[in-house]
């Protein structure tokens, strides 16, 4: 798969396209602003491997999060992340079985077992944290630092100071499987 963003003209199969595009759509804007995304996840996802964290996936880190902001059971988790109550029950056993989370009994409740972020799950947290960084430093330097600050300002008057919301990337769920 490949992005070529020149005037936007994005093309996943290596097709050109008959012509270029020579003003900006909306479509155009949501593609941009997707592959900004994109490009960052999988840098970050790459460099993660590298520093010994191999079998993360961006889905991860959203279930992750989500976990560490009080999704503590299966079905929790599919509403937070808008996924089917399956779908998290595969995700919380994948980040099990790497060691990222654990299930422990409820001290209330015999029947459940909560879910709980490990150090390992959040040294890797941490260390995607830190690589967000180094990537926000290497744009940086590509474009200089007023420019990069005008970008996230100019996203915050658009968007608000909102963090990103754990339902919002449904579609990176098929990474669950990897």
């Amino acid at each position: 798969m490949s992005t070529n963003i020149a005037n936007l003209v994005v093309d996943v199969n290596n097709r050109p396209y008959a012509g270029r595009v020579s003003y900006r759509t909306g479509a155009d804007l949501a593609l941009l602003l997707l592959a900004g995304f994109r490009t960052l996840a999988d840098q970050a996802t790459t460099e993660l491997a590298r520093r010994g964290y191999e079998d993360v996936r961006p889905v991860h880190d959203f279930a992750l999060r989500a976990i560490l902001s009080g999704a503590d059971s299966a079905s929790e988790l599919g509403r937070r992340m808008s996924v089917t109550k399956q779908a998290a029950a595969k995700a919380i056993s994948v980040l099990e079985e790497r060691r990222y989370v654990t299930r422990q009994p409820d001290s209330t409740d015999r029947r459940r077992a909560r879910i709980h972020v490990t150090e390992r799950g959040l040294a890797m947290l941490q260390a995607g944290e830190t690589i967000f960084d180094e990537l926000r430093e290497q744009w940086v330097q590509q474009v200089g630092t007023a420019a990069l600050s005008s970008l996230e300002e100019t996203l915050r008057e658009l968007l608000g100071d909102k963090t990103i919301r754990l339902d919002s990337p449904g579609w990176i769920m098929r990474d669950i499987e990897n």
